[in-house]
């Protein structure tokens, strides 16, 4: 097909809700390591992996040559039959887990992982509220819609959802209670003791948060938060469910886990997107006592599939092999003061953000007043791709430019990716010097 009969296509027969980055779609074609081609030949250093989810490099071959094997032997059972991959996995993952973890469910997306999150808190605590904060993104069902803190992705939530309430988030840019931390106490962790006290029965199932959350513009909470928020949690007989969808697997430097770093040990981790670099696949871990409060029966027609196993299982062989959380953690420095140099030359940069490889860009038309800028960050957006980069974007008010590099990323990527930011960034200025005459 040529590329306008993908788009004409893409609209007849796929949800209008199915929406992309750009004003003119990107229609993908090929991809290879830290590269993307669309459909023109048009070659992209992708910063975004498909959402955090190609996490060594596309197609790659240490991975998809035991995927190949697999495909050959055994590709589907369903979890109503043991085999290796599905235990193998499940080994590996209880070996780097923090704390007690050791048991995990298989899904197919961070979704199924979260809404079976909450049913086990539900099921094992006996109270039914749960604690989320604003601005979090947790999936597409019902349940997980309702967990979601932001109005653009909870319009099709006709009704709400029953047993969940918002506690403030640790959006420190733009402090919900216009203070400055660390002066301020770290007050948006004590509101999840308000917000208990004063919207739930006094009894919660749980407090259910991202380690940073992604889709809200990679907001990264104070080292303090997690321990605050863990302990009033405890307080009112709550479990601790970390949504590590996208922060796990050595994505914020370092760790396996995102919440490593607030040293705080959950009661149930969610994962999926960057675990096997694009196959569909998903955990819920808990510990055998919490698993236990599952009671019947239950399996995945899907979920822990064979080769998705496999793919998982050899993701995070590499990773280790190849010591790519030290890698995250030394390229995302780099990176980091790369990115802290565009914000001291381009006005555009309200604030820098972000762990490892796993940084962010907040846009503003004012540094005083932080106005927001969602037309720039569109402008960006176009004006990078036309560079030949690829990187996402975010926030509540969509003004943020959320930047995810494989984590095999090199600093020489990092330098390439830097200069075309900071040509688009001053292709943005221009464009907006223009049409203010």
């Amino acid at each position: 097909m040529t590329k306008e009969e993908i788009i004409r296509k893409h609209k007849q027969y796929l949800f209008p809700a199915v929406t992309n980055y750009y004003t003119e779609p990107l229609v993908a074609d090929h991809a290879s390591g830290q590269h993307l081609w669309d459909i023109d030949g048009k070659k992209y250093l992708d910063f975004f992996g498909g959402i955090l989810t190609v996490s060594v490099g596309h197609l790659n071959p240490r991975v998809n040559d035991k995927v190949k094997a697999q495909l050959t032997k055994l590709n589907h059972t369903s979890t109503i039959y043991p085999n290796e991959t599905i235990v193998a996995l499940a080994e590996k993952i209880a070996n780097i887990t923090p704390g007690k973890i050791s048991q995990s469910f298989f899904t197919n997306s961070g979704t199924e992982a979260n809404e079976l999150a909450v049913q086990l808190a539900r099921l094992h605590s006996g109270n039914f509220e749960v604690v989320a904060l604003r601005h979090a993104y947790s999936g597409r069902s019902q349940m997980a819609q309702g967990l979601t803190g932001q109005h653009t992705w909870r319009k099709s939530l006709i009704g709400g959802q029953a047993g969940v309430v918002h506690a403030l988030n640790p959006y420190c840019y733009r402090c919900p209670l216009n203070m400055t931390y660390p002066s301020c106490d770290v007050a948006c962790a004590q509101d999840v003791d308000a917000v208990i006290q004063t919207t739930t029965s006094g009894s919660v199932a749980a407090f259910f948060a991202e380690t940073i959350q992604g889709a809200g513009g990679f907001i990264v909470p104070p080292k303090e938060y997690f321990k605050i928020a863990f302990n009033i949690v405890k307080k009112y007989g709550g479990l601790f469910i970390a949504d590590e969808v996208q922060t796990a697997w050595g994505r914020t430097g370092k760790h396996w886990w995102g919440i490593e770093h607030w040293e705080v040990t959950p009661d149930i981790i969610t994962s999926a997107k960057g675990i096997a670099n694009g196959a569909p696949i998903a955990v819920t871990a808990t510990t055998p006592e919490i698993a236990a409060s599952f009671k019947g029966i239950t399996f995945s027609t899907f979920g822990g599939n064979p080769v998705s196993n496999v793919a998982a299982k050899a993701t995070i062989e590499l990773i280790e092999e190849d010591h790519l959380m030290e890698n995250a953690d030394v390229v995302g420095r780099y990176f980091r003061a790369g990115l802290e140099e565009l914000k001291e030359k381009h006005p555009l940069i309200g604030d820098v953000r972000g762990m490892g490889l796993m940084q962010a860009l907040e846009l503003v038309r004012d540094r005083r007043t932080k106005e927001i800028a969602p037309q720039e960050t569109n402008q960006f957006m176009d004006e990078s791709r036309k560079r030949g980069l690829l990187v996402g974007k975010g926030g509540m008010m969509g003004n943020v430019i959320r930047i995810a590099p494989m984590l095999n990323t090199s600093k020489a990527e990092v330098d390439e990716a830097l200069k075309i930011m900071d040509e688009s960034l001053a292709a943005v200025a221009a464009r907006s010097a223009v049409a203010a005459k």
